[in-house]
């Protein structure tokens, strides 16, 4: 089953423009590391809190992305911007 993952943080509004820049190569690099990122959608809600919104075909994709992207230099670099991420998964049960 598909899984989604919300991850809601705050940032600087001074940084908006960069983080645009650091979460496109986060997604890249997670899609160089390992296949079942569907989607990945970056939210602003206002000027400092933002939201990340990424589909994964199943739970042993976001699992093998968990173990290989964490220490890379792209996840670093985009979650530096962040003040308190807090992520949920949600397992998708019903799409129409």
């Amino acid at each position: 089953m598909p899984v989604v993952t919300v991850t809601r943080f705050q940032i600087d509004p001074a940084d908006a423009d960069e983080l645009r820049a650091r979460h496109a190569a986060l997604v890249t690099a997670t899609r160089a590391a390992v296949p079942g990122l569907t989607e990945a959608r970056l939210g602003r809600i206002d000027d400092e809190n933002w939201v990340g919104i990424w589909r994964w075909d199943s739970a042993d994709s976001l699992r093998a992305a968990r173990q290989a992207v964490p220490g890379g230099a792209e996840a670093t670099t985009a979650f530096a911007l962040a003040r308190g991420p807090v992520a949920s998964d949600i397992e998708i049960v019903d799409e129409h």
